[in-house]
């Protein structure tokens, strides 16, 4: 046998069979009972600082203002 039907025979069977096996762990993974804090907090993020803009606490403008 060539290599290109051996190879066609291994992506025919064992490797469908893989990336099945892979695809499912990974929607089990992603609804598993105890991530939803984490998705909770991963889809809040746009909304962390809606009070006042992010760079206030982070030492850049202070920086800045040393520099000047």
């Amino acid at each position: 046998m060539d290599t290109y039907s051996v190879m066609r025979e291994f992506a025919d069977s064992w490797m469908l069979l893989a990336l099945t096996v892979f695809f499912v762990g990974v929607i089990v993974w992603a609804l598993r009972p105890g991530s939803a804090k984490d998705h909770r907090d991963t889809a809040n993020i746009p909304f962390r600082h809606e009070d006042k803009p992010a760079g206030t606490e982070d030492g850049a403008t202070c920086r800045k203002e040393a520099r000047t």
